[in-house]
């Protein structure tokens, strides 16, 4: 079983578009006025976001996109504009993570694991 897409909610399809490609995403389906998918440019897993009335429900997920330089998209987003909630840190579970969120509020945790990401110290056994 391979994980294919996530899709998430938003308010404002144009906005979230500009949003996910400034992110580094590149957009493979389109033209309607509700959805859009976006492809990453690393490895084969899609994303997509999907227009719905109203205001989005808050939610506790949290979104990882995996990066070989965080420090350096970060620098690249904040000059893009882009809000950065936390700065990268190196976490005691052997990932750099740095946090922001989306113009719909979905929090965005972008990373690097290297190895640690499938084979961190703690690993069960198979």
């Amino acid at each position: 079983m391979r994980l294919n897409q996530v899709t998430v909610y938003v308010t404002d399809l144009e906005r979230s578009v500009a949003f996910y490609t400034t992110l580094g995403l590149k957009q493979i389906v389109g033209g309607t006025d509700h959805y859009a998918r976006f492809v990453c440019p690393d490895g084969e897993a899609t994303f997509s976001v999907e227009v719905v009335p109203g205001p989005i429900p808050a939610s506790s997920d949290v979104i990882y996109f995996e990066c070989d330089d965080v420090d350096a998209d970060v620098a690249r987003l904040r000059a893009a504009g882009i809000v950065i909630d936390t700065e990268p840190t190196d976490q005691s579970w052997l990932w750099r993570e740095a946090y922001l969120r989306d113009p719909d509020g979905h929090v965005i945790c972008l990373y690097h694991a290297g190895e640690n990401r499938l084979n961190p110290p703690w690993r069960l056994r198979d």
